[in-house]
């Protein structure tokens, strides 16, 4: 198992080796991006075109939390700042920071995740401690890949999830989901549903065990059909669309 010590060394000392893992790529300030108000605050326009329906905000807890969503849309963690003002950090892969609008990443200070590196792992977990220490939100799509059904929910990651909540026992955990609904000449419903705290006692239960009451608590919340194969294996294996 991973271990994640947000405490060793000042944060200059963490970003200096992200940089140094990340020597192609520009990651900004993980958790700690100046520029993060003044871009939610410019995105708040996209309200013109969602209609957000942000339900269980009152079950947040002031300060540190770990937000454990699904993931349908890159758009799922922008629905939920634009309508709350939280400050959420969210662990990106990192191909997101290699493609046109990477800027964006860097302004909202997200985290790069190089999936399968271990050193760049343990790091991007590091900072998200860190970030929860600092008493921000981080956000987790264990999914991995975003769902090529957005009525299913597809088996859970552990390698990150687990250990984000053994590492940090005393965070407040809560799931959320967000559904979207489009809608002829209006503007696109979403709906995003936030749980009470989740019921985790990471010290003294199995990955297992923390794990089933993630996915079971998601499922209850939105509504999906549980389908126990990772998100990017039933992307791989979907049958083509029709040739246009």
């Amino acid at each position: 198992m991973m271990t994640v010590e947000p405490g060793t060394g000042t944060y200059g000392d963490a970003l200096a080796e992200g940089r140094a893992l990340y020597p192609e790529i520009r990651i900004g300030r993980p958790g700690r991006a100046r520029t993060y108000r003044p871009t939610i605050a410019a995105m708040r326009i996209l309200r013109a075109r969602w209609d957000v329906d942000l339900q269980g905000a009152e079950n947040v807890a002031p300060g540190a939390g770990l937000f454990i969503a699904n993931h349908l849309s890159a758009a799922d963690p922008v629905v939920v700042v634009i309508s709350s003002w939280w400050r959420i950090t969210a662990l990106t892969k990192v191909e997101a920071f290699e493609r046109r609008g990477a800027f964006f990443f860097r302004l909202m200070g997200q985290i790069p995740l190089r999936r399968g590196d271990e050193a760049c792992t343990e790091w991007a977990m590091g900072m998200a401690s860190r970030t929860l220490a600092d008493g921000g939100k981080v956000a987790l799509y264990p999914e991995g890949t975003r769902s090529p059904d957005p009525t299913k929910l597809h088996r859970l990651h552990k390698r990150v999830l687990v250990p984000m909540l053994q590492t940090n026992p005393d965070v407040s955990a809560y799931a959320i989901t967000t559904t979207y609904t489009r809608r002829p000449w209006r503007r696109m419903h979403v709906q995003v549903r936030i749980s009470p705290r989740l019921e985790l006692d990471s010290r003294t239960m199995t990955p297992d065990a923390l794990t089933a009451i993630v996915r079971d608590a998601l499922l209850k919340l939105g509504g999906q059909t549980y389908v126990d194969v990772y998100a990017r294996d039933a992307q791989r294996n979907r049958p083509p669309g029709p040739v246009r």
